[in-house]
C-alpha cells in the first residue's frame, strides 16, 4: 500500500482507531494533527481535504481521500488478518462496527466530550448518557466475558474499533472497574498494539 497521511486528533477515538490499524499492520504513514478544539476542521486547508469538516481523513499520494473512520479501517485492513476470512465472522465484525457508531460512540464519546473537553458539570450533561453508557459497557462486558476477542479467535477490526473510546470511558465519568472482563480485553489489545497515542 502506498504511504498515506492521517489527519486527526489523538484525543479522538475515531482517529485513534485508524491509527491503531496503521500501527498494527505496520503501514507507512504520516500523522497530521488537526485540533478540533482550535477549529482546524473548519479551516479552508482542511475543508479542501474533507468538505464535511470531520476527522479522521486519510489522503494518499495519488490524491485520493477517504473519510469516516470505519471506512478507512476497512480499506487499510483489506486482505489482512484484521478482517476475518470466514464470511459469517466477517459479517459479525461488521455488526460490531455498525453498533460502535450507532450505539456506543454517540453515548460514550459524547459524554466524554462534554465532561472532559467542555468541562461541563454532571448537572449540565444529559443523565440519560450515563444510563445508556452503562448499558453499552455492560453489553461489551458480556460479549468479552470468557473470550479474548469480540469475533473469532483473533484480534479484528471489531476490537480496534470499540477499544478506542471504551478505554477512554472513565474520562466521561464511567467506572471501568465495574467491568473486569472489559478491562482484561483492553489489556489484551494493548499487549497486541500499544494503545497510547
Amino acid at each position: 500500500m502506498q504511504k498515506f497521511t492521517i489527519y486527526g486528533d489523538k484525543r479522538s477515538g475515531n482517529c485513534l482507531k485508524v491509527l491503531y490499524v496503521a500501527r498494527f499492520l505496520d503501514l507507512a504513514h504520516d500523522w497530521r494533527d488537526v485540533d478540533i478544539m482550535a477549529g482546524d476542521t473548519r479551516a479552508d486547508w482542511f475543508l479542501d481535504i474533507n468538505p464535511f469538516g470531520q476527522i479522521p481523513a486519510v489522503s494518499f499520494a495519488d490524491g485520493r481521500v477517504l473519510t469516516q473512520s470505519n471506512a478507512i479501517m476497512l480499506y487499510l485492513a483489506e486482505g489482512s488478518a484484521l478482517i476475518p476470512a470466514d464470511g459469517f465472522e466477517r459479517a459479525r465484525m461488521m455488526e460490531w462496527l455498525f453498533w460502535e457508531q450507532y450505539s456506543h460512540e454517540p453515548v460514550i464519546a459524547v459524554r466524554r466530550f462534554q465532561k472532559h473537553y467542555l468541562n461541563k458539570p454532571d448537572s449540565e450533561i444529559d443523565p440519560a448518557l450515563l444510563t445508556k453508557g452503562a448499558k453499552v459497557l455492560a453489553h461489551l462486558e458480556q460479549a468479552v466475558t470468557g473470550r479474548d476477542w469480540l469475533v473469532g479467535d483473533s484480534l479484528s477490526l471489531a476490537d480496534l474499533s470499540l477499544v478506542a473510546y471504551t478505554r477512554l470511558a472513565e474520562e466521561g465519568g464511567f467506572d471501568l472497574n465495574a467491568y473486569p472482563a472489559l478491562k482484561d480485553w483492553i489489556d489484551k489489545i494493548d499487549a497486541a498494539i500499544p494503545l497510547t497515542p
